[in-house]
């Protein structure tokens, strides 16, 4: 994956950008490092976190579930002075469409309907709940200014309306998205009231950590 040509296309702004490699054995630490640079930020909305920490790890977790590959690159960026939180999750596996198709109901989809049908709920290629991308892109309907699922030649564009567009090949996945982070949310209608990520939020970050628990 070339790091340089995600940097130029998604993160044109300045601000605290943080480049990791992750795999099957670093996976909780990568992610807690990058969530814990955002808690360290007082303008970051504490619900607004709760919500982003579950999804952004349901995005992590899905390149080792579904890409065939072992490992993935998340790339994020926070801008105090545009309250604007982006992340990028991306991999050089099989792509959504292949993915999908492992599941005989997903078959004969297209590439353009496999990138529609991954931000439906209980969409999966078998090997999950295919609840990941759907709470993500209820996050961004909530907090979100869009959410980009790029895969093979398609890329699929949501900010209100949805759109699947023929684009530039990439081999795998990239999914990005931009939060506002000043935005105060109902967590829980983020993942539907199906968890309670405040809770799963505190006891992974502020449970057994004083000096975080002392920010709020």
């Amino acid at each position: 994956m070339n790091v340089d040509t995600l940097l130029h296309q998604y993160f044109s702004s300045a601000g605290n950008i943080c480049i990791e490699m992750f795999d099957e054995k670093n996976i909780q630490q990568v992610y807690r490092r990058l969530v814990e640079v955002l808690i360290h930020q007082p303008e970051v909305e504490t619900s607004l976190l709760q919500g982003m920490s579950y999804c952004f790890y349901e995005v992590m977790d899905n390149v080792l579930i579904h890409s065939g590959k072992t490992v993935g690159i998340v790339i994020t960026n926070y801008s105090e002075e545009q309250h604007l939180i982006q992340i990028l999750v991306a991999d050089d596996g099989m792509g959504i469409r292949e993915s999908l198709a492992q599941n005989s109901e997903y078959a004969n989809v297209s590439e353009p309907q496999a990138l529609e049908y991954c931000i439906r709920d209980k969409v999966s290629d078998g090997k999950g709940m295919g609840f990941g991308l759907y709470s993500t892109s209820r996050l961004i309907n909530t907090a979100g200014h869009k959410l980009i699922i790029r895969s093979g030649s398609h890329t699929l564009t949501a900010n209100g309306d949805v759109v699947v567009s023929e684009t530039d090949y990439w081999r795998g996945t990239i999914v990005y998205f931009e939060l506002r982070s000043n935005m105060d949310i109902d967590s829980s209608a983020v993942v539907d009231h199906r968890t309670d990520p405040a809770e799963e939020f505190e006891d992974l970050f502020l449970g057994d950590n004083p000096e975080l628990e002392n920010l709020w």
